[in-house]
C-alpha cells in the first residue's frame, strides 16, 4: 500500500466506521499517546529497562501502525500529502548528506595538501 492510499483507506474508514475526526489538537495529544505506547515497549523490549509481563505480548507493529494511523488523520486533517511530503524530505537529506560529505571531503584534502610538502601536492595547491 502506497503512503496515500493508506491516507485514504483512514479517510474512508473515518468516514464509514468512525465516528468522525477528532480536532487536530485531540489527534496530537492521541499520536503522542501512540508514540509513548511504543516507546514503552522499545525501552523494555530493547533498552535496559526489564519488560513487564503485561508488555510481553504486545505487538510492536500493531503500536507503530497506530501512529502510522493517527498521522494519516492529521496529514488528511490539515492537507497534507505524506507521500509527496516523505519524498521532498528524503531528497533535502540527500542533498544535505551529499553536501556534508563534499565540504568534508574538501576539508579533508585541503587539511592534506597544507601539510604536504611532497612536489605533487605543491603543484595543486599553488604553495
Amino acid at each position: 500500500m502506497k503512503i496515500s492510499e493508506a491516507q485514504a483507506t483512514v479517510d474512508h474508514w473515518i468516514q464509514t466506521l468512525g465516528v468522525r475526526y477528532f480536532n487536530e489538537l485531540t489527534n496530537t495529544a492521541i499520536l503522542m499517546e501512540e508514540v509513548g505506547e511504543l516507546a514503552r515497549i522499545m525501552a523494555r523490549r530493547y533498552g535496559e529497562q526489564s519488560e513487564k509481563e503485561s508488555d510481553k505480548d504486545k505487538d510492536l507493529g500493531d503500536e507503530m501502525a497506530d501512529i502510522l494511523f493517527v498521522l494519516c488523520c492529521l496529514a488528511n486533517q490539515t492537507g497534507i500529502d505524506l507521500e509527496q511530503a516523505l519524498e521532498k524530505n528524503l531528497e533535502k537529506k540527500t542533498n544535505w548528506c551529499s553536501g556534508l560529505y563534499f565540504s568534508l571531503e574538501l576539508t579533508i584534502v585541503s587539511l592534506f595538501m597544507e601539510n604536504c610538502s611532497c612536489l605533487s601536492c605543491r603543484k595543486l595547491c599553488d604553495c
